[in-house]
């Protein structure tokens, strides 16, 4: 892994990658989950991860954020290298992320969970949710509002749906204001009938919240519909990159979904 200097290490790649891994290679004892994978991902882009079962596709999602540590490799956030960075740091910098499991506070109301997503390093918590000022109030209504929940502020999280929870988590990623979001699943457990609308989401929250967003999806529809560009993984090698049709076609990705690698 990249060594601590006393100057920040710069991105010695591609400029206008907001987000950037340099061969992150992760390994499990004798298994290696993440294998020597670049990965770009340029401001403003909808980016895709896919893969089959076991591919990687969270082990280097781990790595970017700083939950795992890289045991090879390196990874660059605006620029900067991360690589050795707490996961804390990490999302103070400007890294959000959503999980395939929701993780929101369920007895909490919906809007106390936007609420404490916003808090800042070394802001006391009970007091941000006791004395919120009216921008913050303002700003989670908004948010609650565009992901049609705003009627809701007040119930208690866990009480809703599970698509219901995926949109506050959504809201909740959305508070901090991330420069750059990673979606895990987005669209795993979530009715059909709102797919389309989570489409529509994700792509405002990418043009006026200026979000660049990065997903795993497995709803191969979904993510070949909302992607510019699209990674594949598997058995933690990236075999292919390209925009959405190219990846339809490929036959290495073909046989990697089929088992025929």
């Amino acid at each position: 892994m990249s060594q601590a200097t006393d100057a920040p290490a710069t991105d010695p790649g591609n400029d206008r990658a907001v987000l950037r891994t340099d061969g992150v290679t992760k390994r499990f004892g004798g298994l290696t989950a993440v294998d020597d994978v670049d990965v770009e991902v340029n401001e403003g882009e909808i980016v895709g991860l896919i893969g089959p079962n076991g591919a990687g596709k969270s082990t280097l999602f781990n790595c970017v954020t700083g939950t795992l540590d890289a045991d090879e490799g390196s990874v660059y956030l605006q620029g900067e290298d991360v690589t050795d960075w707490p996961e804390y740091k990490i999302a103070r910098a400007g890294l959000g992320r959503m999980f395939q499991e929701t993780r929101i506070f369920g007895d909490m109301s919906v809007q106390k969970n936007l609420l404490l997503a916003a808090q800042e390093g070394g802001e006391d918590v009970s007091d941000l949710l006791r004395r919120p000022d009216d921008e913050l109030l303002g700003r989670a209504q908004e948010l609650l509002e565009y992901v049609d929940l705003g009627g809701l502020a007040e119930v208690r999280a866990g009480r809703l749906s599970f698509g219901q929870q995926k949109l506050i988590e959504f809201a909740m990623a959305l508070m901090a204001e991330p420069e750059v979001l990673l979606m895990d699943e987005p669209a795993g457990g979530i009715n059909p009938s709102m797919i389309e609308n989570l489409i529509e989401y994700i792509r405002t929250a990418n043009a006026d919240e200026e979000a660049t967003i990065f997903l795993i999806e497995h709803n191969m529809d979904f993510v070949m519909e909302i992607a510019d560009r699209i990674y594949v993984l598997a058995h933690g090698e990236r075999i292919a990159e390209g925009p959405p049709e190219q990846i339809q076609n490929d036959q290495r990705v073909l046989d990697a979904y089929l088992g025929r690698e």
